[in-house]
């Protein structure tokens, strides 16, 4: 049975292609919007209460109204006619005033157990710090120039060397044994996934160069889509270990969440 795609366009649900915004919407026009993608596992999200309370921090630095409540009941309804099926969950608020939630396939590097990195350089936006807007084509140009080299993903450098995150991923890697992220204050996204990782972990977050990533024994991306995916190489350089011992911890250590969470059969 094909994965039916279904949007709630201010709660109306019809079929994604047929779901509308203006073209005067600035989310259109300027990427003036908040988003949050959530993966749902047989039809039930994860972490729904913290990616809208993200949805919410975003709007917020933003200066844009969301109607919460409103937008909860609308979800509902969506995942109900939605049913059971492992997807993703894409939300959408507007500066021309839209809520939208719609459903779809799981990107194909959801399902591959590794990934390589060309490092990008990327110099994040004091005002758009940890706000997941809609205005997201840097990070997609850095996916775009990282294939260009030869990988699968970018991991995004500042222009001082530190290492910072990948387009739509945390990273992680072990470096002397020890378990390293960026912090949050070298300019990331604070995701919910790193969260559960370095709550479930021992991680130690800081400011580190590129170098001490190109030198990692091992390495990982995490995120609500990936979860945890080894990294194999970085700017065409192997990686000793793949997946290495501390990848298939983090792998373990968020299987469990998930069956805690979410009832997911481990």
């Amino acid at each position: 049975m094909p994965l039916p795609e279904l949007a709630s366009v201010d709660g109306g649900i019809l079929p994604t292609n047929a779901a509308r915004v203006s073209a005067s919407d600035d989310g259109l026009l300027r990427g003036d919007g908040v988003f949050e993608v959530i993966r749902l596992y047989g039809g039930k999200p994860f972490a729904l209460e913290e990616h809208l309370d993200r949805l919410e921090r975003s709007a917020a630095a933003l200066e844009l109204p969301v109607e919460r409540g409103r937008f909860e009941e609308e979800i509902a309804a969506l995942l109900a006619e939605f049913g059971e099926h492992e997807a993703q969950l894409r939300l959408v608020v507007t500066r021309g005033g839209r809520r939208l939630a719609f459903t779809e396939k799981l990107p194909p590097y959801a399902g591959k157990p590794t990934v390589t990195l060309a490092a990008v350089t990327y110099s994040p936006s004091v005002i758009l710090n940890g706000v997941k807007s809609l205005s997201y084509a840097a990070n997609m140009e850095a996916t775009r120039i990282a294939k260009a080299r030869g990988a699968e993903e970018a991991v995004l450098v500042r222009p001082d060397g530190i290492v910072l995150e990948a387009p739509t991923s945390t990273v992680f890697w072990v470096s002397g044994g020890v378990l390293r992220t960026p912090a949050l204050d070298a300019g990331i996204l604070a995701s919910i996934t790193r969260d559960r990782i370095v709550r479930e972990l021992e991680v130690e977050e800081g400011l580190y160069p590129l170098e001490d990533l190109l030198g990692a024994e091992e390495a990982f991306l995490a995120s609500t889509v990936r979860e945890v995916q080894a990294v194999s190489a970085v700017n065409e350089t192997d990686l000793p270990e793949c997946p290495g011992a501390r990848t298939a911890e983090a792998a373990e250590a968020f299987k469990t969440v998930l069956a805690n969470e979410m009832q997911v059969s481990t």
